[in-house]
């Protein structure tokens, strides 16, 4: 028979705790759910800010919506400079793995892709509390595809844009470049950044530990794209123009070169050249020789270019008439204790002789009857001394000193261009003066239909005297016969100057340029050139400039859809005169 046994009525089994504390511990266990959910509602409700700010700073990214970067366009609306989509890589260096045979075979891929060692890659990957690294920036799009193919864990790509330059080196000193971040660097990419660069928009993401975004939050501020923007430049005539003064440079085993072509009723630029040049989407082993815009930022003593502006003065003022004769015998004149001298003893000249023989003799005569103060407001009127008024970096003003502090023989010397300096630029733009009607025009880098308003530098007539001067100066006789051309009447000057070292003129180093214009009866464009130290027996600008500038005006004209003036070449004398240096 059973019986059942009451345990708890058990003297061993029976609790001695009050039943006070039993309940006090459940009051406190209940209290204390009710105080952490007290807690909990003041924290995800009533006071929450400070927790979400701290949640945001550790997931919460705004991510950058880049507005795509505006064109540049040529006169004609050829593409200069545009945006393509690229692969930005980078990785999470702890997440990549490395150990296997499989996964170096993936990174030996990779870093072919990425076109770097492999070892390079293999120390970017190194560090593994490094949780974002860039391993290459602007990578080909079909690039990052293949990249993207290989699901590398711990690698990913950001979508971006870089620039491309069809033009190539032709167009580099125009154009410009931009950096990694889209950013104007040089050219035309700098002068105009804010226009091209558009505004971007932004997006306000959470992300997880791996960068992937988990939700978006709030509104999307959505980008501006850039502005288009079309430029003076005739895409065609700038590869002319830079493909010949290359060839020039390289011919006269020459340091640099610079050619510029101006529209010489709109003033804008058709072409700017510089030799040597640059590919701007390659830049890695860019250096200084390359990256300069000689045209712009080099300055220079203009020597015999400069003779028709104070040619032009004696013309304006009454003083002489191109028929008026002028004395250089014996080919030299001294000038408190300094000596002026041709190349050749040319006796008496007429005016148009000293200009077309380049006679720094008969310039000197003629400047010295004219006051200082004449020649410094039509040089500095002519645009000498002044900064251009171009939208573009770099530009310079050259140097042209107070007339006050000229003495005789340093306004003898400037009556033929030296004491002064001036860019190529403005040599090119100080020629609107006599293609111009007399008249000196602003030149612009942007396309322009309108005519440009000039200011009188001097009058109509002067402006016509000049030119047949310029002429005679390109014809047989002158100093510049080899800037003839078929098919057009041409003018201009040329010129050769010794080089500044230190102190003093150097023996061995000349700079050599042409400047002019044609047609000549209804100038269309003004070409300038310049030839930095030839050095393969020529020197003069007559050899070694005049070849390219007439190259660069015929082909220039023909794309202009000008008429030619002229049936024929005209003759050539074999035998060059000289000008002095």
């Amino acid at each position: 028979m059973s019986r059942s046994v009451r345990y708890t009525m058990s003297p061993l089994l029976a609790s001695k705790t009050p039943v006070w504390r039993s309940k006090f511990i459940v009051a406190m266990v209940a209290l204390g759910f009710v105080a952490l959910g007290a807690r909990a509602s003041y924290v995800q409700v009533i006071n929450n800010a400070f927790f979400q700010r701290q949640g945001e700073v550790r997931f919460a990214r705004t991510l950058e919506l880049p507005a795509n970067r505006g064109r540049i366009l040529d006169r004609n609306g050829f593409i200069l400079a545009s945006s393509v989509p690229a692969a930005s890589i980078w990785a999470i260096p702890e997440d990549v793995e490395q150990g296997t045979p499989e996964a170096k075979s993936q990174l030996k891929e990779l870093a072919r892709l990425l076109e770097l060692p492999y070892a390079t890659l293999l120390a970017k990957l190194a560090d593994d509390d490094k949780t974002f690294v860039w391993l290459q920036r602007q990578l080909e799009w079909d690039v990052g595809q293949k990249i993207a193919a290989l699901k590398i864990k711990g690698i990913y790509q950001r979508k971006e844009y870089k620039r491309e330059y069809p033009e190539g080196e032709a167009a580099a000193h125009v154009v410009g470049f931009t950096n990694v971040e889209d950013k104007g660097q040089e050219g035309m990419e700098l002068a105009f950044n804010d226009l091209l660069a558009g505004k971007s928009g932004s997006r306000r993401v959470i992300k997880d530990r791996m960068g992937r975004v988990v939700e978006g939050v709030g509104e999307d501020l959505l980008p501006v794209d850039g502005r288009d923007m079309e430029l003076s430049i005739d895409s065609k005539v700038q590869f002319f123009a830079y493909q010949k003064l290359r060839d020039q440079v390289i011919a006269q085993k020459a340091k640099a070169g610079s050619v510029v072509v101006l529209d010489a009723i709109t003033g804008e630029v058709l072409a700017l050249a510089n030799y040597p040049s640059y590919v701007p989407d390659k830049r890695r082993n860019l250096s200084g020789e390359q990256l300069r815009n000689r045209a712009l930022t080099d300055t220079f003593e203009p020597g015999s270019t400069m003779k028709p502006f104070t040619i032009g003065l004696a013309l304006n003022s009454g003083r002489v008439k191109p028929s008026t004769l002028v004395d250089t015998t014996p080919g030299r004149l001294t000038i408190t204790g300094s000596t002026i001298s041709d190349t050749h003893n040319y006796g008496v000249l007429t005016v148009e002789g000293v200009i077309q023989k380049s006679s720094n003799v008969g310039t000197t005569k003629i400047a010295m009857q004219m006051p200082a103060r004449e020649m410094w407001e039509t040089f500095s009127a002519a645009g000498f001394g002044q900064k251009p008024q171009l939208s573009f970096p770099g530009v310079v003003s050259g140097k042209l000193r107070p007339y006050k502090s000229w003495r005789p023989i340093e306004q003898a010397t400037m009556s033929y261009g030296y004491g002064l300096s001036a860019s190529l630029f403005q040599m090119a733009r100080s020629y609107t003066v006599f293609a111009h009607n007399g008249q000196i025009i602003p030149a612009t880098m942007l396309k322009t239909d309108v005519p440009a308003v000039g200011v009188p530098v001097f009058s109509q007539r002067t402006a016509d005297e000049v030119r047949k001067m310029l002429q005679m100066a390109a014809g047989p006789g002158g100093t510049g016969q080899k800037a003839q051309t078929l098919g057009y009447s041409v003018g201009g000057k040329s010129g050769t100057a010794r080089k500044q070292v230190g102190k003093g003129y150097s023996t061995t180093k000349y700079r050599a340029w042409f400047t002019g214009m044609a047609p000549i009866e209804k100038p269309r464009i003004i070409v300038a050139v310049m030839v930095d130290e030839p050095s393969n027996g020529v020197i003069y600008g007559g050899a070694v400039a005049a070849p390219v500038f007439s190259e660069v005006v015929q082909q220039t004209l023909r794309l202009m859809g000008v008429q030619p003036d002229m049936a024929v070449k005209p003759q050539i004398v074999a035998d060059a005169v000289e000008e002095p240096l």
